[in-house]
């Protein structure tokens, strides 16, 4: 019989425009209100962490750290800063929080994260994250396919960020970044073969469209609900 006492799981959730945390439980579920505060200006790691630490510091004592990060992650080390700012590029987030805060840690992509919190574990199982750029994951039977990063993929005359990420939206406007938005899924379809489609991130309470069944819109907390997943090999 195991009688160790669950653990606590701080979830971070890095954006280019705001910074999220709360607490979880062993099985994901909130143990606090989500709080949150815009992203410093310049994002820089140095502003970006001590806007994290004033988070943190609000929080009751927990035993481990799981981050969502804007971009590509490998070992803990930032390779991409397309919305924050270029010293992070080779900054390495996972020890340095670590080290400031004194728990284990481990970091992935943000939009990884939220699949974790919003797949069904069956089939293959893509989520596209729409807020300042675009974010993307792709799972199989619930395993992640690590290093997609597709806002970043040459679509139409640009990227899918250019069209579908903030610049864009201001840009076009809601009316034809909804048009744009269906034509991506279309492509994603084609492309992936999805059996299910999840649609995450801020600018989702501006899409006016009527999908199937098998395209769905989740809560932008999934962001942060994923964040035990990371842990999963040690429950």
């Amino acid at each position: 019989m195991n009688n160790a006492k669950p653990l606590v799981t701080l979830a971070v959730d890095i954006g280019g425009t705001g910074l999220k945390m709360l607490c979880l439980d062993h099985e994901g579920k909130p143990l606090t209100e989500r709080l949150r505060v815009p992203t410093p200006e310049p994002p820089t790691p140095a502003r970006l962490l001590a806007a994290l630490d004033k988070l943190r510091a609000q929080m009751p004592a927990f035993d481990r750290v799981s981050v969502g990060y804007p971009g590509v992650i490998k070992r803990g080390v930032v390779l991409s800063a397309a919305n924050l700012h270029p010293r992070w590029i080779g900054f390495p987030l996972q020890a340095a929080l670590e080290k400031r805060w004194k728990k284990p840690v481990r970091v992935a992509n943000d939009a990884a994260v939220q699949g974790f919190g919003a797949i069904q574990g069956r089939g293959v199982e893509m989520i596209v994250t729409l807020g300042t750029g675009m974010g993307s994951a792709l799972f199989t039977d619930g395993r992640l396919c690590p290093g997609l990063e597709l806002g970043h993929h040459p679509w139409l005359k640009k990227t899918y960020e250019d069209y579908l990420g903030r610049r864009g939206l201001k840009k076009y406007g809601v009316k034809k970044w909804n048009k744009l938005l269906r034509k991506a899924v279309a492509q994603t379809s084609a492309t992936f073969n999805w059996d299910h489609l999840y649609l995450g991130g801020g600018n989702t309470k501006l899409v006016t469209l009527q999908f199937r069944p098998n395209v769905t819109i989740v809560s932008n907390l999934e962001g942060l609900l994923g964040g035990v997943a990371l842990w999963r090999d040690e429950d």
